[in-house]
């Protein structure tokens, strides 16, 4: 039981240390350029390889294997770009293919 607990607390203990690091080592400051210039460059980079890996395996040999994931990704795409709201975008690209997956494009 000892253990457990000596493990959940080194867990616990690391991830605090882990989250307020950043806060930690640039309180006097603006941080680094590197750091800015990462903190710019990241985010678009790491959309660009979630938008990769979801359309990776993409079967184009008939409509209805890729047809709800290209509409709902442009639907994503359109909501996130109106309303700047990365809920709203990803709930609403996620419920339309689930309602076009089930209504519409019913894989055989």
């Amino acid at each position: 039981m000892f253990y457990i607990l000596a493990a959940m607390f080194i867990a616990t203990l690391l991830t605090a240390l882990e989250r307020f690091a950043p806060f930690i080592l640039f309180s006097k400051g603006n941080p680094p350029a590197v750091i800015r210039y990462l903190g710019h460059v990241l985010p678009p980079a790491m959309i660009a390889i979630l938008v990769v890996f979801c359309y990776k395996e993409t079967d184009f040999s008939s409509i209805s294997s890729f047809m709800p994931q290209l509409i709902a990704g442009i639907v994503t795409a359109m909501l996130h770009i109106w309303k700047k709201s990365t809920i709203l975008s990803i709930a609403g690209g996620t419920i339309l293919y689930m309602i076009l997956i089930r209504t519409i494009f019913i894989p055989v």
